[in-house]
């Protein structure tokens, strides 16, 4: 007699392959993409006006533009090292020394999903990025549009980079489908 084999797949959880190696230099590199700008935000808060004219830098004096800049400084390097949890092994477990979840898996979903729609709203944010030097930046001086230009280009490539590693995430960590022998 034949065995009738059954059309039921069932997912079964094994270990997820290592990530590719440009996936790791990828996550390593978004941080460092991100860096020059917090760091240029952070030159803002301390009084510097980074290319700003005298009378351009007038607004981000005040306590709440100081606190806006420094708190955006902060997240997007945050949001940037985020990334390195799409290739390390405490993006898939999370760290024992963690009170209550600790040593849990990461579903994977939980990071695939806001991975991909960070990458969808980041390539959106920074697609005209490339054309800043096309509009004309009256409060800013000659020199320091120039600077802020080159500062904020290689924002462009932080979605289609962290899109590219969440891909990369899901294929590894996605259960695999067996079909079940009966």
């Amino acid at each position: 007699m034949e065995r009738m084999r059954s059309s039921k797949e069932q997912p079964t959880r094994t270990s997820s392959s290592p990530p590719p190696r440009w996936a790791v230099r990828s996550a390593r590199l978004i941080p460092l993409i991100v860096l020059p700008t917090g760091l240029w935000r952070l030159a803002m808060v301390c009084g510097f006006p980074s290319g700003y004219t005298e009378a351009g830098f007038v607004p981000f004096e005040t306590p709440g533009a100081k606190v806006w800049m420094l708190t955006l400084s902060i997240v997007c390097e945050l949001l940037a090292l985020l990334s390195l949890g799409l290739v390390r092994p405490w993006g898939e477990t999370l760290p024992g020394g963690l009170p209550v979840v600790g040593g849990r898996r990461v579903r994977p979903l939980a990071a695939v999903v806001p991975a991909a729609v960070g990458a969808l709203a980041l390539t959106a944010i920074w697609a005209a990025m490339p054309w800043w030097w096309a509009y004309p930046h009256p409060d800013m001086t000659p020199v320091g549009s120039l600077v802020v230009g080159v500062l904020y280009q290689p924002l462009v490539l932080w979605g289609p980079l962290l899109g590219a590693i969440t891909l990369s995430y899901h294929r590894r960590t996605r259960p695999r489908r067996l079909r079940a022998a009966h």
